[in-house]
């Protein structure tokens, strides 16, 4: 494991009643990482109290002041991403380790989206975001940045809830680690009538964010698959009963609001009439298109994304990505 320590001008404290020193949290955080120093003697050494270093450490974390990179094994890894690329045809792929039995794949996914995504994005680019709880996992994981004139945009519409998987909590949590400006797309996820929908396509506010999505830099999308264990039906984003009719329509899962057949072709349903989303030839448009989606259960629609061409850059798990290398009878669409 190794710690990065960052110079930075100003940290805000998590705390309104103790404003942070900077000058204290750094030499705090160069005992501990650097001279391995236990918290209770910095505390000593510091005449302060070791619950006041501890949330001082937690700060540094928080705030980009210190990072934390783990150095281990990763040449299965590797491999896999160098296979994935190949016989894919993508321009990079992002392989994590698998994790335990049973354990939700979703964090670790994010987490290297989130880290690639904040390696990539360019001052003064754009960034569009899908929905979905890995999108929420990287969210939580963008190195924060200030004042790079960042842009991030709404990919669909909104759910009535909070939720983790919810796009406006997504993007506006994005858009704070990046310090960036966020559009929003004012409108539900589904219409209720293919009507309504059109009347929502047509009006400025919404017009305005499909204008944006076609200058996008980068996107970063997630995989809804239509598993048993689907995300639609425990958050009730899709009923039984429509999961059902999409399945019978060959449906294998939604990229940003496009349910698309194994091919990658989007399936003949009402449901594509009511969606509030970009169409797309405009997602595939973007320069840059950052699938990340991971799990067995998403192998399906994971593959119709690369088929649909909605996928540059690929983060997924090591069991998955065993998986899709494998093939398991399956070809990739031809261009």
């Amino acid at each position: 494991m190794s710690n990065r320590i960052k110079g930075t001008k100003q940290i805000e404290s998590a705390s309104a009643d103790e404003p942070t020193d900077v000058a204290l949290l750094a030499r705090i955080c160069w005992y501990y990482f650097k001279e391995g120093q236990t918290q209770e003697a910095i505390a000593q050494r510091l005449s302060i109290t070791r619950k006041r270093v501890n949330q001082l450490l937690g700060e540094a974390r928080q705030s980009g002041l210190v990072q934390i990179s783990i150095i281990g094994d990763r040449g299965p890894c590797y491999e896999l991403e160098a296979a994935l690329v190949e016989r894919f045809g993508l321009r990079h792929a992002i392989v994590v380790p698998a994790p335990m039995p049973g354990s939700d794949v979703r964090p670790f996914i994010g987490a290297a989206a989130g880290q690639y995504i904040s390696n990539e994005l360019p001052r003064g680019g754009s960034l569009g975001i899908g929905w979905g709880g890995t999108i929420n996992a990287a969210a939580q994981n963008l190195r924060p940045r200030q004042n790079m004139q960042n842009r991030v945009v709404m990919l669909s519409g909104g759910l009535a809830e909070s939720t983790l998987i919810n796009p406006y909590d997504n993007a506006a949590m994005t858009a704070r680690a990046l310090d960036a400006t966020c559009s929003y797309m004012t409108a539900p996820m589904y219409a209720e009538t293919r009507e309504l929908r059109d009347a929502l396509l047509k009006s400025e506010p919404i017009r305005s964010i499909l204008d944006m999505v076609r200058r996008l830099d980068m996107a970063l999308l997630s995989a809804i698959d239509l598993s048993e264990q689907s995300k639609s039906l425990e958050y009730g984003v899709i009923s039984r009963e429509t999961w059902m009719s999409l399945k019978d329509a060959g449906a294998v899962g939604d990229i940003c609001g496009h349910y698309l057949n194994a091919e990658g072709e989007v399936v003949d349903h009402p449901l594509a009439l009511w969606a509030v989303h970009p169409p797309l030839d405009s997602l595939r448009a973007i320069p840059a298109l950052v699938l990340a989606a991971g799990g067995l259960q998403k192998l399906p629609i994971i593959r119709a994304a690369i088929n649909a061409r909605l996928c540059h850059v690929l983060v997924t798990d090591e069991d998955a990505a065993k998986a899709l290398v494998a093939g398991k009878g399956y070809e990739p669409k031809s261009p």
